[in-house]
Parts: C-alpha cells; sequence; structure tokens
C-alpha cells in the first residue's frame, strides 16, 4: 500500500468513527487518560478550577454502543442469560407413526413455553400515569413474587372521577392519587429527610424501610394486619461509659434487605454493613466495609443468601461471605472499575452476576469470578480517579480524565442514561420471561434506558411522553399531549415478571411530586405508526447494521468493498 492510499485510509477512518473512537476507548483502553492537559488541574484552586472546566463539564454525554460487543455476544451464547431451548427438544429420536398419533390425541394443543413467547416482548410505549403522588418516591419495584406492589396489581383499576378518587382516599392518604387499588397505606416512623429503602420479606408478609436514622422499622404488609411498628437498631447501645445526655450514634442507613430466609436484616449506611438477627433480637455484625457512604447492599444469589454485595461513594463493590462476617474483617473479593460513587447495585439471582450504575454515567456487568483480590485492591485503595469537585446532585457531569479504573474488572459498561440528582437505580430483566438478557435503568434525563446484554439499546422510554391517567394503559398507544414537562427524574423501575410491563416512579419537577406510570408491550395494531411505517423502521435499522459492519469491513487493507453489492440487498427487502 501507497503512502497516499494509507493517508486516504486513515481520513476515511476519521470521518466514519467520529465520537465513537471514544466509545471504544471506554472499552479496550481500561484506565487510559482523556485529556492530556488535566494533568495541570492542581494548579488551580476550587474556584478556579470551576471557572476553567465549568464549560467542558456541560458538554460531556457519553453515547450508547451502535454496534454490539464480542464479550456481550459470548455472554449470551454461553447458555446463563436468554432462552436455553428445551433439552428435550435436541434429543435424537426415531420418528414413529403410532407414537406421533397417540402423542397428538393425548396433547392437542402445541406446548409453548413463557420464555419463547416474552423473550422479545420487550416494553415499548412511553407509559400512562396510574398513580400520583406530592412527594418525591425513592423506591418503586414489584415484590419477587410480583403479586404486591406499593398497590394491588390485581385488581381492575378504578372508573371513579379524579376528584372522587381524592375523596375517597382522603382518609388514608390525601396527597395519593391513583385508579389501582390500595392495599395498604403505611404511615412512616418520624426519621430524617426520606424513607431511603424498603424490602418485602420473602413471604411478603413483612416489609422493613429505611431512613436516614441508625433505625430501619419492621411492619405488616397484610391489609388487616398488625399497626405495629417493630424497631430494630443498629447503632451502638448505650452503656453506662457512654457520654451523659448522649442520644446514641447519629447515622442514616440507605439501604436494607431481608435474608434469604427472612431470619436477619442486613443494612448499609456511613461506610457500615450491619447485620440483625431477628430472631435473637440483637445486631450481631457490624463491619466497618467503606470510606463513604454504602448506597446501596444485595444478595448475589437468591437460595443460600451467603454472598453479599456492597456499593458505595468511595467507588468500590465489595463482596463479603456471609459466613466469615463475624470472624473475617476483610472482603472476599472486591469489584473495581468505577471512577466516582455507585449509587446502586443489583444482582442477577445466580451467585454470579451483578450490575452497578455509577455517578461516572456507567452501568458496568460484573462477574463475581473476575473481583480483585485484597491484595490488589490496597495497591489502589487510596488513588482517586475521578472528576475533582464533583458533585453529582448538580445536573452537569465534564469530560473525565478516565473512563474506567486501571484496574477495571468488570466485563460491559453501559452508556447513555444519566446518574444525576439521585441515586438512579438499575435492575436486570426478569429471569423467567426473558433470561435476563436485558438490562434497564432509570435516568435523571427523565427516559428509562433497556439496552441488549451485548450493550447495544433495545428500547428508549421518554416519561416526557408519558399519557395521563385518563387514558388506559393497554389501550392503542396515542399521541403525546402538547405542553408536557420534559424535566422529569426517573428514579427507580421495575418489570413484572410475568407481564411485559414496567412500572417507572419518575420525579415531576413541573408540578412537583412523583408520577408512577405503566409501560406496556403494544403491537403493531395498538401503536401509532401504520404497517408501512414499522416496514420501514425495521429496513432502516438493517441497513443501519449493514453499513456499520461494512465501515468496519472497510478499514481493513486489502478489502473488499462495493456500495453497489450492499444496495442490491437493500433492494431485496
Amino acid at each position: 500500500m501507497t503512502e497516499q492510499e494509507m493517508r486516504q485510509l486513515l481520513e476515511l477512518y476519521e470521518e466514519d468513527e467520529g465520537i465513537e473512537e471514544e466509545e471504544e476507548e471506554e472499552e479496550e483502553g481500561e484506565g487510559e487518560e482523556v485529556h492530556e492537559e488535566d494533568d495541570d488541574d492542581a494548579e488551580y484552586d476550587d474556584e478556579e478550577y470551576e471557572a476553567v472546566h465549568s464549560q467542558r463539564r456541560a458538554d460531556w454525554y457519553p453515547t450508547a454502543l451502535k454496534e454490539p460487543k464480542d464479550e456481550g455476544l459470548e455472554l449470551l451464547k454461553g447458555g446463563d442469560f436468554g432462552r436455553t431451548g428445551v433439552k428435550l427438544q435436541t434429543r435424537s429420536k426415531r420418528y414413529n407413526v403410532a407414537q406421533s398419533v397417540l402423542a397428538r390425541s393425548s396433547k392437542p394443543v402445541p406446548v409453548f413455553h413463557k420464555e419463547d413467547i416474552h423473550a422479545n416482548l420487550v416494553p415499548n410505549t412511553n407509559g400512562t400515569a396510574v398513580a400520583k403522588y406530592d412527594a418525591n418516591m425513592y423506591t418503586a419495584q414489584f415484590s419477587d413474587d410480583f403479586k404486591l406492589h406499593l398497590f394491588d396489581m390485581r385488581a381492575p383499576p378504578s372508573k371513579e372521577s379524579p376528584v372522587q378518587l381524592r375523596r375517597r382516599v382522603r382518609e388514608t392518604d390525601s396527597s395519593l392519587v391513583t385508579r389501582m387499588a390500595v392495599r395498604k397505606v403505611i404511615q412512616g416512623h418520624p426519621g430524617r429527610w426520606t424513607i431511603t429503602d424498603a424490602n418485602l420479606s420473602p413471604d411478603n408478609e413483612r416489609m422493613i424501610y429505611s431512613s436516614i436514622a441508625p433505625t430501619v422499622y419492621m411492619t405488616s404488609t397484610a391489609p388487616d394486619g398488625d399497626l405495629r411498628q417493630i424497631p430494630i437498631p443498629f447503632s451502638d447501645p448505650i452503656t453506662r461509659s457512654s457520654p451523659l445526655f448522649s442520644y446514641g450514634e447519629s447515622f442514616g442507613i440507605w439501604s436494607c434487605r431481608f435474608s434469604a430466609d427472612g431470619n436477619e436484616v442486613v443494612a448499609g449506611g456511613s461506610g457500615n454493613i450491619f447485620v440483625y438477627d431477628l430472631i435473637a433480637n440483637r445486631r450481631t455484625v457490624k463491619i466497618s466495609a467503606h470510606t463513604d457512604d454504602v448506597n446501596s447492599c444485595c444478595w448475589a444469589d437468591k437460595g443460600s443468601g451467603n454472598v453479599l454485595v456492597s456499593a458505595s461513594d468511595d467507588t468500590f463493590l465489595k463482596v463479603w461471605d456471609r459466613r466469615s462476617l463475624g470472624a473475617s474483617r476483610k472482603p472476599a473479593g472486591v469489584l473495581i472499575g468505577h471512577t466516582e460513587g455507585i449509587t446502586y447495585v443489583s444482582a442477577k439471582g445466580d451467585g454470579r452476576y451483578i450490575i452497578s450504575n455509577g455517578k461516572d454515567q456507567a452501568l458496568r456487568l460484573w462477574d463475581l469470578r473476575n473481583m480483585r483480590s485484597s491484595s490488589e485492591f490496597e495497591a489502589v485503595e487510596n488513588h482517586s480517579y475521578g472528576i475533582k469537585n464533583f458533585d453529582y446532585r448538580y445536573p452537569s457531569y465534564g469530560r473525565p480524565r478516565y473512563l474506567a479504573h486501571p484496574k477495571d474488572c468488570s466485563v460491559m459498561t453501559f452508556r447513555g442514561h444519566r446518574v444525576l440528582r439521585t441515586l438512579i437505580r438499575c435492575h436486570f430483566s426478569p429471569q423467567e420471561t426473558t433470561g435476563g438478557q436485558y438490562i434497564y435503568s432509570g435516568s435523571s434525563d427523565g427516559k428509562i434506558h433497556i439496552w441488549s446484554l451485548d450493550g447495544t439499546v433495545v428500547n428508549i422510554l421518554d416519561r416526557s411522553k408519558t399519557l395521563p391517567d385518563s387514558i388506559s394503559p393497554s389501550g392503542p398507544e396515542l399521541e403525546p399531549v402538547r405542553g408536557a414537562d420534559p424535566h422529569n427524574c426517573v428514579r427507580d423501575v421495575s418489570w413484572h415478571s410475568q407481564e411485559p410491563v414496567i412500572m417507572s416512579a419518575a420525579w415531576d419537577s413541573y408540578h412537583g411530586g412523583t408520577v408512577v406510570a405503566r409501560h406496556e408491550y403494544k403491537g403493531l395494531s395498538k401503536m401509532a405508526y401504520s404497517l408501512q411505517d414499522y416496514t420501514e423502521k425495521e429496513r432502516a435499522e438493517r441497513k443501519e447494521k449493514r453499513s456499520s459492519q461494512s465501515r468496519s469491513h472497510r478499514r481493513l487493507p486489502g478489502a473488499y468493498h462495493s456500495d453497489e453489492f450492499s444496495d442490491m440487498f437493500d433492494d431485496e427487502d
């Protein structure tokens, strides 16, 4: 290849790639520095740093991948995610006429497995409002068996007018307006600021909730159950050696979870992890786990409940073995990759894969088998790779020096959403219907982002286009109402395990409070566009996919490419 041809090839590469080059650096160049001039940041004080870098901070918007990543494709093919198929169908059988006729008579209806039907039914609507609340909701989740939510999802929606609804619920909670059947309203114990987390017991008979206080409260979820709220204190008990007139420790609990058997409660907050034995009625474990707030914790497996994962503002996730929590103060391993604090951690439930949302605007997928050892963690524990003086509570995130920690051990990284203003949550799609092959998250830009495991975006649901509660969520999809407020923040989302339905809780910055919306999967007969629009959309997506593949092929020296050859396939569509 001549020098001129090589120069033309480089120019074509730069023209086609553009910003995609940065995305490749994100995945392949772990911990590589984005800005060389950032090494001079130490020369500025705080005010000068803000003035010099304010413009740069407001301009960085990470985008999602446009092409599947090989790592994600390998996960989909590996059998741990997605539909694995029925093993009996793969067995070789000799054809027998009599046996075939007998099988038809005994099983006239063919057997369809739930995953075969629901695997590709991803919620695709911007939602319809089903509940309004005057305050900000911090958690909105289905229960594990998906029979209990904030409301009873089994009851039909009410046909009362909004005025009648307000009159009816005034006796229990005047700030709530909904057409769903309210199962129970629990008045939280006075705490600080807000309820930070809530969790249902495995049998759904009890619920615990936390606030920015060292005490978690447990209550019954039955409509006619006991109204008492049992305190679960996680602070050190007051002794004779305590200072006079002391009220004990003062810290907040940001996350609380029942154990798999429902006999223990694990909680995290202010850098500590606690375990409380409900049978013995005492705190059994207190570990100084992190150097900053523990924003979230979860069990890696739902069966045994032996592996606990904690996520903190110190940018690290730590893995703990429940069986040795009392004897060892060191974690079993550390997951390193985020450069800013972590807002939430969620497990697939198989004891192997977890995901986390970070304030570095990245959602990361982890394999617990790849976690770093304690010695590897201690070598980088005191190094910072985030943005100086960054505060996620403000709607601005500057271009980072590092897209990932130099010791990044995550499997995949998902971008495109905004993790600002509050502790945005993320989850795996239901295992029973989708095989956990999708990952979804809220976002401070008012959208719900759904990714495939290969890193590409499947759907983005826009809460600014949510329909009012006067419209049926299951009816034909209508055009969004004009003048809708675009400034929403989706804090939490939940995907139904039996149906292609997502419930989301979005803060309404215009009217205040929270609006809960129901997002369903709707087929072509209920969507606003026509069959012709749908086929054109499918054709454009296939063409874009071929175009991206051809660009990758064209970069190879000596590769043969013909635009006419690609156009021929487009004409056949």
